[in-house]
């Protein structure tokens, strides 16, 4: 447990400090960019770079730490074996992209700005190659210079986007993306040194094999990261109003106002994923898993809290002209908190090597959430975009559990866990319905919030910290 809250410690940081810096484009592009619909164009296209992301790994950073880790494999075999081979389908996307960049550009509505899909098609493709190098330092326990590297994109970005925009006054979505292209080929410039394969030797029977084993997860991986960005990809096609891109924009800005619980999920899937591999090799494992499952809920309850009573400050992370959509971010905190216990759940399967199962719930998931989508999003816009995801993560989370519980006996702590969600239950049901003065509403509100939240972490001390300090 040292170990890992130590990792997620760093990569944590790392990944706050990067996402806070990002936050500062936010306001950057509502003010700078002439509408809202040009937010939404930013919007609707990185759903579309984070599905295709997911498709070009197709499952081999995963497989990669599983056979990284397994007996009677050769680690810098299985590195190199996944590190040639997704560096070559990344390279083949890429080119098939730019050449047929015009009526990729044409069915995707953006005829004339074929620069766009050819930017796209580039960046993703050097993010999807970089996943393996950087899996690959998670597997040689050096977080310090995966979090170097990963700010290092996020500052690059920034000064790009400053230079074009600000000092340029170039104010087109164009250089929202060639900025990013060009960040992107500095830092994969950087990391190749690093995690050039060394040793070992490519293996056509070993990449049979990690792609038997990771392939299940690119159904799973496609399916999940379109519960997460279809809301984002269809919504121009189903909303019935004439400022679709403009409502987008506004659904897109106030995602980001909860992505400090994303930050949270994704520095502990960092660590816990090469964490959970390394330790299932220790028979004992499974009541690690039961304790990061605990103190994971823990501390998002925390967070989901604190983005809650804060909101009138975060807010400030999104321009004036945003501020009619603040009212789904506890609907996104709460699709945060569901989906990092799936993630905490869905090891069972990989550890199993039971992969498939992993589609079956995010193909569930999908469903659900492309069915509510085209019967609600017509009728009440936006809440129904994160109203389904809602509902999607919250089925396939507790799917997972029923179903794992027959492969994988992990000793979770359900009535801890319960008290703690009754707890925080309690509490935002009181910060919601207690009257404040109508005077310093704000004020009033915080100043409230913040003693719920000071009496949640006196409780956490009595039940569970002070428990854990004295080991």
């Amino acid at each position: 447990m040292k170990i890992l809250a130590k990792e997620t410690a760093i990569y944590g940081l790392s990944s706050i400090i990067g996402k806070f810096l990002n936050y500062l484009l936010v306001p950057l592009y509502t003010y700078v960019l002439a509408n809202t619909a040009d937010y939404g164009i930013v919007t609707n296209l990185y759903a579309w770079t984070a599905l295709l992301l997911v498709i070009l790994t197709y499952g081999m950073e995963t497989g990669f730490f599983r056979f990284a880790n397994k007996e009677g494999y050769e680690a810098s075999s299985v590195y190199k074996t996944t590190f040639l081979t997704v560096l070559s389908t990344s390279a083949i996307f890429a080119t098939v992209c730019c050449v047929l960049r015009q009526p990729i550009a044409g069915g995707l509505g953006y005829a004339g700005h074929e620069s766009f899909i050819a930017m796209m098609a580039i960046t993703v493709a050097m993010d999807a190659f970089a996943c393996v190098p950087f899996a690959y330092l998670r597997y040689q326990k050096r977080p310090l210079l995966f979090a170097a590297l990963k700010l290092l994109f996020v500052i690059l970005n920034i000064a790009f986007n400053l230079l074009f925009l600000i000092v340029l006054k170039y104010n087109d979505v164009f250089y929202v993306f060639l900025s990013n292209i060009l960040a992107t080929a500095i830092q994969t410039l950087i990391l190749i040194p690093f995690t050039l394969p060394k040793g070992g030797k490519y293996s056509f029977p070993l990449l049979g094999e990690l792609l038997r084993y990771s392939l299940p997860l690119l159904v799973l991986g496609v399916a999940g990261i379109m519960n997460q960005t279809l809301d984002r990809i269809i919504f121009p096609y189903l909303y019935s109003g004439n400022d679709a891109q403009a409502q987008l924009g506004i659904y897109g800005a106030c995602f980001k106002v909860a992505m400090v619980m994303m930050m949270f999920t994704q520095a502990f899937r960092y660590a816990y994923e090469p964490f959970v591999f390394a330790k299932h090799k220790d028979r004992q494992s499974v009541e690690a898993y039961a304790d990061a499952m605990k103190y994971y809920i823990i501390f998002s309850y925390l967070i989901l809290l604190g983005v809650v009573v804060y909101l009138d400050i975060f807010k400030f992370i999104i321009g004036p002209n945003y501020w009619e959509g603040l009212k789904i971010v506890p609907v996104v905190l709460w699709t945060y908190v569901f989906q990092g216990v799936y993630f905490n759940l869905s090891f069972w399967y990989k550890l199993t090597d039971e992969t498939k199962w992993g589609a079956y719930f995010s193909l569930i998931g999908l469903v659900i959430t492309l069915v509510l989508q085209i019967v609600f999003v017509p009728r009440i816009g936006y809440w129904a975009s994160c109203g389904s995801s809602l509902v999607c993560y919250f089925v396939i989370m507790l799917l997972s559990y029923l179903v794992g519980r027959k492969h994988l006996n992990v000793p979770y702590d359900l009535k801890r866990i319960a008290l703690y969600t009754i707890l925080i239950a309690v509490i935002l049901g009181i910060f919601y319905l207690i009257p404040y003065p109508a005077q310093h509403q704000m004020t009033y509100r915080m100043a409230f919030g913040t003693i719920l939240i000071l009496i949640y972490l006196f409780v956490f001390y009595k039940w569970d910290l002070k428990n854990l300090l004295r080991k």
